[in-house]
């Protein structure tokens, strides 16, 4: 796909990764429709990308909301007239034991509401944004590409019942997508970040932070841009499809 004048949406686009990706992307000058639920962010973000040779446009939208979703997406063609690509980024952590046990004890056990909302931005924001963005990319009629953002974590992890189902998830519904849209001229893949030096990761004691990189091949958390530099590839590359692929150093070798 030749960016220069697409239409691509990017969700959690205020900051962290889906800043990143947006930046890189506005070197191609195509059209980035924002999502995010902190206005300020958003505007920082549209105001840099606009500084690379981009046009951009904001949108507040919680992704977890059926009709927030489905009306925002169609707006978003509405108003530029296609949709090209999707990048469901959006993302929560809720993070905790299943059981905690002492000396034989249950303690404490992951609760249902941190299980349902990360599910819900997680899992079902993925499904309900990749639907709007496939049905708007049916009805402009152009084809398109969407990319989901799994992670390493989706092989499981302590501490991450609830993250680790949505990754395994996202990765299982890219495959499936990509099955399925193929015929309408649609796209689908996901990627799998290792540990990555956003600012939350950057936020760790610096002795945590060495522990995680000694155990990467790469001896090195990767950055934000080398995750942006995959979604760059993945749009430009019209014959990726259907494949999950790892951005982790190594870690999984």
């Amino acid at each position: 796909m030749e960016l220069n004048g697409k239409v691509i949406v990017i969700t959690g686009g205020g900051q962290g990764l889906g800043r990143a990706m947006a930046l890189r992307l506005a070197t191609h000058a195509p059209h980035l429709a924002l999502i995010d639920m902190n206005a300020e962010t958003l505007d920082e973000t549209k105001s840099m990308c606009e500084a690379l040779g981009a046009t951009a446009s904001t949108w507040i939208c919680n992704v977890g909301d059926e009709s927030q979703v489905d009306d925002t997406f169609a707006a978003i063609r509405k108003d530029t007239g296609r949709l090209d690509g999707v990048v469901n980024n959006a993302g929560i952590t809720r993070d905790a034991l299943f059981l905690k046990v002492k000396e034989g004890q249950v303690e404490k056990r992951m609760s249902l509401a941190h299980w349902q909302q990360v599910i819900d931005v997680n899992l079902t924001g993925v499904f309900l944004c990749a639907r709007a963005a496939a049905t708007e990319m049916v009805n402009a009629g152009n084809g398109g590409c969407i990319i989901n953002i799994s992670s390493i974590s989706r092989h499981g992890n302590m501490g991450q019942t609830n993250y680790t189902a949505t990754k395994a998830g996202v990765a299982a519904m890219s495959v499936t997508w990509a099955k399925e849209l193929a015929a309408q001229k649609i796209r689908c893949a996901a990627i799998a970040p290792g540990y990555i030096g956003t600012e939350m990761v950057l936020s760790m004691k610096p002795e945590a932070l060495e522990k995680i990189a000694s155990g990467i091949p790469a001896k090195r958390l990767g950055t934000p841009d080398e995750i942006a530099h995959a979604v760059e590839f993945i749009l430009a590359n019209d014959y990726i499809n259907g494949r999950v692929i790892e951005v982790d150093g190594g870690l999984r070798i």
